[in-house]
């Protein structure tokens, strides 16, 4: 088994590994001025994106929730990972060696660690795909060139064959290696009456894959009528990697589309996605093994960075059957919660977008999603359809049914457009009448909610804004915008992002001159790591801050700090730091000269006139140090910039 992981190697894969392209496989980040790009949090849920990354420092901090930490820390957090699990993973991204201390230079992994089950899925994707070539998978080739996929599609999307045999797949992976505890974790193999056996057997299947690519279960297509295996479709069971409700299918080739397009297409199958990304909506994703929910919903709220209400689109194709209704008013009622315009595309005849593209081609699916309907107008539609609109009864049932539909439109302006939409839809001549009663039903919705119970009422708050989760307890948080440690909080941030400017002026601070407690426990994490004349920056000096306070709410406040931006142009950065500096310097100095005053006057100059006049000497020296430092003083006054 692999040794330690030295220090140096750790600083070494930090240094080497660019934190926005780790991040970025997550979210969607744009720049935000200087050193700072900005995001939707991927840890908690926010309609405006406070997720910070400063590529330069290596650290990541949210303002909302108060994560943050080193690229190290995101990976573990997001893919709920070890530390070592995070510093393998980006050294097998970099093709770095680690030199594991009394272990060689081995890259073997702790059986059973996340990092082996991958290792596993990988194992189990290219003996699948080798299968497929075999003369028994005859079956999977000839379901995939039906649907127009020829075999650079199949091994475009890693689709494999699991071929007959209890434990063909087993046996081939032990053989590798890996051990049954780890197969079955893995969801490659089950226990059987005779020992492990293989999950799959005589199907079609397909890699899912999580963001960052890395193989974390299959889903398995029925290709034979006498399968004893219950469904169409199976798919590998919950595991350490594979959580149905946090994974699509296709994400990872559509990302980065999605987040450019501002666009993603959201199908029902394995390939309804392979037909849209061949046809070239490559946006397309499919939930795999559930319905498309809430968490796969943040999922791409993220890669969309829907900011504004009119940011990004989620377009679903539903099958235009009671199912694809239901389906439809479904992802109606929990689009409230996302902040872009959704949209329905449904394809003619109840075809899918696999069916369509066999019968029309690739441009009819394009077309398809090109000709998408807002979901607001698909949903009151389709509810007008089982209404006689011909006959007064059917109208006046028909806007008793669809106006409590459209009073949930939270924006009040879209609200009010529908309206009279409604009433032309319906048949209404009063269109004044339509829109008043979509008015009153809206208010009433509201004020039943206002009526609840307290306890509801907290939730139902926590519910609608979720922008600011509490921080554990421990230390308290000093608040961002307090004046009178305006001076603290920016010396903090000036020697934790540009240690070798704040150098020994920094250092020379007592810790008496930071007054929170907080700060002052980070103010002594300094000096045990070194002050900033210890020779660490960026990501390394931020970390060993961090790692030096022992209190939650310090070490999240050490990554806020790392991160958020200085109000200075980067090229007065120096003076901006220097500034702040003397600034706190001019404080602690104004401190002793009024002690020094106060003594001053408890002594008599006839008595003691030797310590008068040396205290007296003291303070007119003082008094000339403060002036020069005021010379230099950056001010809370004109901290929002350095134009003065």
């Amino acid at each position: 088994m692999a040794g330690r992981i030295p220090d140096r190697d750790v600083a070494a894969i930090r240094e080497r590994t660019r934190i926005e392209d780790i991040v970025g496989e997550y979210v969607s980040l744009k720049r935000a001025g200087g050193d700072s790009m900005k995001g939707l949090c991927p840890f908690h849920d926010e309609k405006s994106p406070s997720f910070h990354v400063r590529p330069n420092h290596g650290h990541y901090h949210c303002f909302g929730c108060g994560e943050g930490g080193d690229v190290y820390s995101f990976l573990q957090k997001i893919d709920h990972i070890s530390f070592v699990e995070a510093v393998e993973q980006l050294a097998d991204r970099l093709n770095y060696t680690i030199s594991y201390e009394g272990g060689g230079t081995s890259v073997q992994r702790d059986r059973g660690t996340r990092s082996r089950l991958v290792a596993a899925n990988a194992a189990a994707q290219e003996f699948y795909s080798a299968r497929l070539q075999e003369p028994d998978a005859q079956a999977a080739r000839d379901y995939l060139t039906e649907r127009n996929f020829d075999a650079q599609a199949a091994q475009q999307f890693g689709c494999g064959y699991a071929p007959d045999g209890w434990d063909i797949l087993t046996k081939h992976l032990l053989g590798k290696g890996f051990d049954v505890k780890e197969l079955e974790a893995a969801g490659l193999s089950k226990a059987g009456r005779r020992g492990h056996i293989d999950r799959f057997h005589r199907r079609l299947l397909w890699p899912i894959r999580n963001l960052s690519g890395d193989v974390i279960g299959f889903g398995a297509r029925k290709l034979f009528d006498d399968d004893t295996m219950p469904g169409k479709y199976v798919n590998t069971p919950e595991t350490m990697l594979y959580k149905k409700s946090q994974v699509l299918f296709g994400l990872d080739l559509a990302k980065r589309d999605i987040a450019k397009g501002h666009q993603a297409v959201v199908v029902e199958g394995y390939t309804d996605v392979m037909a849209m990304h061949l046809a070239g909506v490559k946006t397309a994703v499919a939930a795999c093994g559930t319905a498309f929910g809430e968490d796969h919903l943040a999922m791409l709220r993220r890669l969309l960075m829907d900011d504004s209400y009119f940011r990004g689109e989620i377009i679903y194709t539903f099958d235009g059957d009671a199912a694809g209704q239901a389906a439809a008013m479904k992802a109606f009622e929990g689009d409230q919660k996302m902040a872009g315009q959704t949209f329905v595309a449904v394809a003619p005849e109840g075809m899918d977008p696999c069916e369509l593209r066999q019968k029309s081609g690739d441009a009819a699916v394009r077309d398809l999603v090109a000709r998408r309907t807002p979901m607001f107008e698909f949903v009151v539609k389709s509810i007008l359809t089982e209404h006689d609109l011909e006959t007064a009864e059917g109208r006046v049932e028909a806007l008793r049914r669809t106006v409590p539909v459209v009073a949930q439109i939270k924006e009040a302006t879209l609200r009010d457009s529908y309206a009279v939409q409604l009433s032309g839809w319906v048949g209404w001549d009063d269109i004044a009448a339509v829109r008043q009663r979509v008015r009153d039903e809206a208010r009433k919705r509201a004020s039943t909610r206002g009526s609840l119970p307290a306890p509801l009422k907290k939730k139902a708050a926590r519910d609608e804004d979720q922008d600011t989760p509490q921080l554990p307890v421990g230390l308290t948080r000093p608040r961002p915008n307090d004046p009178t440690l305006w001076a603290q909080r920016e010396a903090l941030k000036g020697a934790l992002q540009y240690p070798s400017i704040a150098g020994t002026v920094f250092d020379s601070l007592p810790v008496e001159t930071f007054t929170h407690p907080t700060y002052v426990v980070i103010r002594e994490s300094m000096i045990a790591s070194g002050g900033t004349s210890a020779g660490l920056g960026g990501g390394e000096w931020v970390d060993a801050v961090s790692r030096g306070v022992d209190d939650v709410t310090a070490a999240s406040l050490v990554s806020e700090l790392a991160v958020e931006p200085l109000p200075a142009e980067e090229d007065t950065v120096p003076r901006y730091i220097s500034g702040v500096i003397a600034r706190l310097q001019e404080v602690w100095v104004g401190e002793q000269v009024a002690e020094l005053k106060s003594k001053l006057q408890r002594i008599s100059p006839a008595t003691a006139s030797d310590e008068f006049h040396s205290l007296l000497g003291d303070l007119v020296a003082l008094e000339q140090y403060r002036r020069s430092l005021l010379d230099q003083a950056i001010g809370d006054t004109n901290r929002d910039g350095m134009a003065g």
